[in-house]
Order: C-alpha cells, then structure tokens, then sequence
C-alpha cells in the first residue's frame, strides 16, 4: 500500500528543499576571501569552491531527475537530503581545503537530486490550473530568494560570526525539510516503473560534467586552448552520443519529443539565456558593490534585500497577468522588464551609490525575473505525464545550470579583456558595465525566443489530475 500525500506537507518539502539548493548556489560567494586568508588558497584553488558545487550539481541533474520517476520520489529526497545536510556539516568543520571542496562537489550531488525533484513533486502533486500556478509561484519565489538571500547571509554570517557558518547554515534547514518529506510525501506505489537507462546517464552526465567543466575553467585555459577545446569537443560527442541512444531505447532517460511541445521547448530556451543573465548580475553586482562602491561584505549583503522583494511582488503579478493576457504575454512581459534592469547596472560607476546604481535597477530586474520564473515553471511542465515529471524537471534545471556556467564563463573573460591591467575602480567599473549589457541582451534575445516557441495559453490544460507518486 501507499501512503497518500499530503498537498500542505508537499509544499512545504518543496519550499524549503528549492531555498536551500538556490542558498548554495550563492552563499559562499562573499565568504570566499575568508575562506582564502584561513586557508592561505591561491586563487586557481579558491575557485573550487565554488566550481566544486556547480559543475556536480550541473552535471547529475538530468540523472538526479530521472531518478525520483524510477526508484520513487520519497526515497530520492530523503537520501538527498540526508547526503546534503551530512556534506555541509563536513564543508562547515573541514580542517583542509581538499575536504571544503569534496564535501561542495557533494552538496552538488544532494542537490542534482533535490532540485529536479521540488518540482516534479509540485506537477504530481497539484492540479493543472490555479493550485499549481500558485504552488509553482511559491517555488519560484524560494528559488529567487534563496539566490538574493544567499548573498546576505554570505555577508552577515561572514562579518559577523565565521565563514563556516554559510555551510552549518544548511544542517538545521535540512532536519526542516526532512521532517515535513518524511509526514508529507506518499511512500511507495503499486505500479510498474520505468527502469533506468543506465548507458545513458552514464552519457549524459560525464558530457555535461566535460561541458560545465570545460566552461568554468576558461579562466585559466583560454576559448582557444587546446584543453578546452578537447574538454568541450568530448562534452559535445558525449551528448551527440547520448541523443542517438534515447532515440534507441525503450525507457529513455530524457525522451527527445518532450522538446517538440513548444511550451517546453520554449521554457528551456528561456530558463538557459535568463540564467545566464541572472547569474550574471548577482555576480558583478556584488563586485560593483565592493571593488568599486568600496562596501563592506555585510553592506553588500544587506543592498540585495530589494532584489528579493522585487522578486516576491513580481510573483504576485503573475496570476492576473496569465488569467488577462496569457502565458506568453506575461513570459515575454517579465523577460523584457529583466533583460531592462540588468542592463540598467551598467550605466552605474565609482561616483556612484546604492539610490543611483543599485536600487532602480534592482527592483526592475527582480520584477521581471520575478513573473517570468513562475511562468517559465509552469510551462514547462503543463501537459507533461506524471511518470515524466522528473525528467521535464532535470531537463529545464540542466538547461538553467549549463546556462548559468556558460554565461557567467563567457561574460566574466569580457569584463576582464575590457578592464585590462586597468584594476583601478575605474577600470573594473567600465569590465563591469559590459558584462551587465551583454547580460541584458542576452536574456532579451531568449525571451524573443521564448515568445516565438510558446503559445498564448502554453499548452491545453489536462483534464486529470495526475496521480502521485512516492
């Protein structure tokens, strides 16, 4: 027999699971200089820490998401939690720096499971229609405020208390969602599932593990080394490989038509070009903030709290929004308004303050992103099957994670070939500048994009509410 799940306890799992994931992703970032001085790190290592946790998280999504549909979404988050919580308690009381950045790469591979997993639940969970645009809402409003918060706590916690403590953070927030998946999420159902493609995850994750690896390292192996061009020439034949084999066999991993339906096609665009734009800004803003307006790690911190706010009220515009002008309008509505604030960053320089840099384009971006992710979630998984969820869900987060490494790569070698040897706030500033306007245009063109792959209504709504599946 299985239990049955309860809709409040689901909710809650998933809310609490997507902040902490989205926490992480952020969270060592201002943390880092401290993390140096007691390590006495180069900065070839420092970047690990950081890169440790991506590239995994990155790399297992596509399996981790196909993992809740096959062995049981309960079973998944419980062990994905339990490997979490155990690796950020390891990361928070590491006497080495080869144990901080084993314990992130395995934060990384808790999460590859966690993430796809918060929102397969949601589409199982809750019907097509307003209980799933709202609960898709919350997700998204957990994944942007643990981004922006992710920052503050950096700051805070850094300042105030002890580097360690943006990993220790995690344990008592992992006990949270242990409890509530272990009272809310169905266990076990009598049914067939399907079998895992085990030729073809070990394909899919070792050519995105070479794709995002080859990415993050192109700070110190140029675009045209030969080191990345063979990480990234091997990532590329892994995937081509991977494609001819899903097309092959009878339980895919990643079933290939899920990317005809337009909403979804149109949702991964979406999700890869605004991540790379997002991930972008919270970068070099937090950069802009401290080597050019010269503020402390915890004042830096504290000057993201707009930006989760925005975030908050753009999701409250989004049924009204959806119910007046249809799924498309509000994606496109939403991708502009960000791709407006996250150029608007680049007009700033070091006369600047938080009122004329950071406030007005803050609230925009975040309003924006705000109503275009509870949309981008929504689409992507309407019309999906229940035993597929897992795998739509791996696939946007895949999409979103490859973008973000991909843009902030790309964007990070633009801003330093502007700036030059000129490390003045000047010269960093004018790096910056270039960095937020191609981030801009690159959220701007996948929102085009987006709008020409997605209908007006996304896709038919189901008549049937799916079943759910421990």
């Amino acid at each position: 027999m299985s239990q049955t799940s309860k809709p409040a306890a689901v909710l809650a799992t998933v809310v609490i699971v997507q902040f902490m994931v989205s926490l992480d992703l952020s969270v060592v970032n201002v943390a880092l200089p401290a993390i140096q001085a007691e390590f006495a790190l180069p900065a070839t290592t420092l970047q690990w820490v950081v890169n440790a946790y991506a590239v995994v998280f990155g790399g297992f999504l596509l399996l981790g998401g196909r993992l809740g549909d096959v062995i049981g979404r309960r079973r998944t988050m419980i062990a994905g939690l339990v490997l979490f919580g155990s690796a950020s308690l390891v990361g928070g009381l590491a006497t080495h720096e080869s144990l901080l950045i084993g314990a992130r790469a395995v934060q990384g591979l808790g999460a590859a499971a966690l993430s796809p997993l918060s929102l397969a639940l949601i589409t199982v969970t809750f019907e097509e229609g307003q209980a799933r645009t709202k609960a898709v809402g919350l997700w998204a409003a957990a994944t942007m405020l643990g981004g922006a918060l992710g920052v503050v706590a950096s700051g805070l916690l850094t300042d105030f208390a002890d580097w360690r403590w943006v990993l220790l953070i995690n344990v008592p927030i992992v006990l949270a969602a242990l409890a509530t998946a272990v009272r809310g999420i169905g266990g076990a159902v009598e049914q067939q599932r399907p079998r895992l493609d085990v030729v073809g995850a070990v394909l899919v994750t070792a050519s995105m593990l070479l794709l995002i690896f080859g990415v993050v390292r192109t700070d110190q192996h140029g675009w045209a080394s030969a080191v990345t061009a063979v990480t990234l020439g091997a990532g590329a034949l892994l995937l081509a490989a991977f494609v001819a084999v899903e097309l092959r066999v009878r339980d895919p991993l990643m079933r290939l038509g899920l990317l005809a339906h337009g909403s979804v096609a149109g949702a991964n665009v979406f999700g890869f070009m605004i991540t790379a734009g997002q991930l972008t800004a919270f970068y070099f803003v937090s950069l802009h903030m401290q080597s050019v307006l010269q503020y402390s790690p915890a004042t830096a911190g504290v000057c993201f709290v707009p930006f989760a706010l925005g975030a908050v009220a753009g999701m409250r515009l989004v049924a009204p929004l959806v119910d007046r002008f249809g799924h498309r309008a509000a994606l496109v509505t939403g991708g502009l308004l960000g791709a407006v604030g996250i150029a608007w960053f680049g007009a700033g320089g070091p006369g600047g303050t938080f009122l004329t840099d950071i406030l007005g384009p803050s609230i925009v971006a975040s309003i924006g992103i705000g109503i275009s992710f509870v949309v981008m979630g929504t689409i992507a998984m309407r019309g999906v099957s229940a035993e597929e969820a897992g795998m739509a869900s791996g696939l946007l987060n895949s999409s979103r994670q490859l973008g973000g490494a991909l843009g902030l790569a790309v964007l990070t070698t633009v801003a330093a070939t502007v700036t030059g040897a000129d490390h003045t706030p000047a010269g960093l500033s004018d790096g910056y500048s270039t960095a937020f306007l191609l981030g801009g245009a690159l959220i701007a063109a996948g929102t085009v994009i987006a709008g020409l792959l997605v209908s007006r209504t996304a896709v038919e709504p189901s008549d049937a509410k799916a079943p759910v599946q421990g």
